[in-house]
């Protein structure tokens, strides 16, 4: 068993070995139960997952331009 410190905040850190095996990251949602003389921890609902790469997580309001698009296309080919 490990222990960890409660911050002036009331907060705890729960140790990273137990984050990873449950799954629990950012902006999970924990209950907090008392049961006798301890505390005990329920997950009520984790995330869905982030991709890490970051590709594709900035939306804009333009519609998404083809892959095959030329943007040579667009200049103006009646100049002489």
């Amino acid at each position: 068993m490990q222990s960890t410190s409660v911050t002036s905040k009331g907060q705890i850190t729960i140790p990273k070995h137990i984050r990873q095996q449950l799954g629990i990251r950012k902006e999970s949602k924990l209950e907090a139960a008392i049961v006798g003389n301890h505390i005990e921890l329920y997950i009520d609902n984790i995330p869905p997952t982030i991709k890490s790469t970051g590709f594709a997580m900035l939306q804009g309001n333009r519609p998404a331009v083809p892959t095959d698009f030329d943007p040579a296309s667009l200049l103006n080919n009646d100049r002489a």
